[in-house]
């Protein structure tokens, strides 16, 4: 990777980028056309370089990763989002699951022996998981393990679960953080401008109604993450208006942790007609993610998602977190054609693709605690790790 001052003395380097390059360098904050300047002329050494310095300066060469497993309660659901490969409708049930609250607790039971310190709880929508379910399982797990992080539903879920109680977003956040829910994923951020939105992603709540649960669990001193869905029908301006979004309520609240963007994959879905986006575009989207969200402490990628090869080229392109697991949740993703097929890395393999690339991994908790420093940490090949790493859906 070039260092930024390479990159800025080049003779290449247009004026109106070098100028927004000097901006970052100065601390100060690029507007929404220069975010769009950088994805329509940014070179992908321009792009990586900025961001990797933000990122050294940042994080230095620590890279995060935790252990958590993920708990699906159903797969089908009553939205049709045109993306996903996942969810079987109601007229499909019977390709689908609906677990019971007592299966949802054998499988918290299953991990009671293993070193996890976060369950992670999305799945589809559907009329018998209501508020009393969702506070009565978040009980339940408190009761049964209370040192487990209870990461758990999207906005998507809430806006159903509280139209359908009749409680505000606000009461209802209340009412989850009582039952014993810690943070909110990132997920059914998708797009938020409403001309994508309700192509892709029409009937569930719109963009502004994720903002405003996410505003509303904010206000609870608590903390969440945010996605996005990219590379399919969208145009760059649609990205830069979903990324001043976020970055206008990280303003305002600073609930925010993380910011993941995710690919969109075209397998088994009703856009298998739109083609995926290139590496040097998932690396482009990274990149300006991690300049133009000046506010935000992370950014992370999943390798099940991205690939392994690809991840490992993005922590040099303003990536400082790539999540881990010891359970198999990638089916999602391998379900719209994530390339990276293998179920599982070690520990060990984990780690290593982090150090190969001259950064360290630092495993933490949900709120990036640190649990172990691995950065000195020699293996036998797979001494006293049971379990296996790998990435959950949407963070």
């Amino acid at each position: 990777m070039n260092s930024i001052q390479t990159i800025l003395n080049s003779p290449r380097l247009n004026k109106e980028l070098k100028a927004v390059a000097e901006k970052v360098l100065r601390k100060e904050r690029i507007s929404s056309e220069e975010g769009i300047l950088l994805f329509e002329k940014g070179e992908l050494g321009f792009l990586g370089a900025l961001a990797n310095h933000i990122r050294n300066e940042r994080h230095g060469d620590k890279t995060y990763f935790n252990r958590n497993f993920h708990l699906e309660p159903t797969n089908v659901c009553l939205y049709t989002c045109t993306f996903c490969s996942y969810s079987r409708l109601i007229k499909k049930r019977s390709e689908g699951w609906e677990y019971t609250m007592e299966e949802m607790m054998d499988i918290i039971k299953k991990y009671d022996d293993e070193p996890v310190t976060e369950v992670h709880i999305v799945g589809g929508v559907l009329p018998q998981y209501d508020l009393k379910f969702y506070t009565d399982l978040f009980r339940a797990i408190k009761a049964h393990r209370p040192d487990l992080h209870v990461k758990a539903l999207t906005p998507v879920e809430y806006h159903y679960i509280f139209k359908k109680g009749k409680v505000s977003y606000a009461e209802g956040m209340k009412l989850m953080k009582e039952a014993g829910l810690d943070s909110m994923p990132g997920g059914g951020a998708e797009i938020f401008h409403p001309e994508i939105r309700d192509q892709i992603a029409g009937g569930k709540c719109s963009g502004q109604q994720w903002l405003d649960i996410h505003e509303e669990w904010h206000k609870l001193g608590m903390r969440s993450n945010a996605t996005m869905l990219y590379g399919h029908i969208e145009k760059y301006w649609h990205r830069i208006d979903h990324l001043d979004k976020l970055r206008d309520l990280q303003d305002k609240t600073g609930g925010f942790q993380t910011f993941i963007p995710l690919k969109f994959r075209n397998q088994n879905n009703q856009m298998s007609d739109v083609p995926e986006s290139t590496v040097i575009e998932d690396l482009k989207m990274y990149a300006v993610a991690r300049i133009y969200l000046d506010n935000f402490d992370h950014v992370k990628a999943y390798w099940p998602m991205i690939g392994r090869n690809t991840a490992q080229m993005l922590l040099g392109f303003g990536v400082d977190d790539i999540d881990g697991t010891i359970d198999d949740t990638t089916k999602i993703y391998s379900m719209a054609g994530a390339e990276e097929q293998t179920p599982a890395m070690s520990t060990r393999e984990l780690v290593n693709l982090i150090k190969n690339v001259g950064r360290k991994p630092i495993e933490r908790d949900t709120l990036y605690n640190v649990v172990q420093d691995y950065t000195d940490v020699e293996f036998e090949e797979d001494k006293q790790f049971r379990g296996y790493v790998s990435l959950p859906v949407v963070n």
